[in-house]
């Protein structure tokens, strides 16, 4: 029998436009019947054959505005279109039509989603980046590691949140 790999994915970049922003980390949460997995590529790690490689056997991608944002964003900065090699869920949808709006972080407070990392956003996420850069700030890198980790971790409990059936 095949097991099925999930795959929670979450990007950070150092802004909002493929035009002239760069994707900084790239989080990927694998998950299969018990087993889990957290991969982050890195600045220069961040390619398109690195994200192949950590992707190998996944048969969906699940994200939060990924059709919008991250899935757009990988498409554009490393040539790589997800939606052709992979099925994606977007649970950004599943949130709307059970009335959570807002971004992730708000839709986590209103299903009780626990997170340690309470203060930091996407803004936060890219000033912490550019400390990493300019002054080689490792607390800075470990922190916004640290925050990409609960990004992809806590889609997997959004996704038990919504379909509770699909927890194995």
């Amino acid at each position: 029998m095949r097991r099925f790999i999930d795959a929670y994915l979450d990007i950070e970049t150092t802004g909002l436009f493929v035009s002239c922003d760069d994707i900084t980390v790239i989080g990927i949460y694998l998950y299969s019947s018990g087993n889990s997995r957290l991969i982050q590529l890195v600045g220069a790690e961040a390619t398109g054959d690195n994200l192949l490689e950590a992707l190998e056997g996944v048969s969906t991608i699940f994200t939060y505005n990924g059709s919008r944002f991250d899935l757009p964003f990988i498409y554009a900065y490393l040539g790589v279109d997800l939606t052709d090699l992979y099925q994606h869920h977007d649970l950004m949808y599943d949130c709307w039509r059970e009335n959570l709006y807002g971004g992730f972080k708000a839709v986590e407070v209103q299903l009780g989603i626990p997170r340690q990392l309470k203060d930091i956003g996407g803004f936060e996420a890219i000033m912490l980046w550019w400390k990493y850069q300019n002054h080689n700030d490792q607390d800075a890198l470990a922190l916004l590691l640290e925050y990409n980790s609960e990004d992809v971790i806590n889609l997997k409990a959004l996704r038990e949140k919504l379909f509770p059936e699909a927890d194995e």
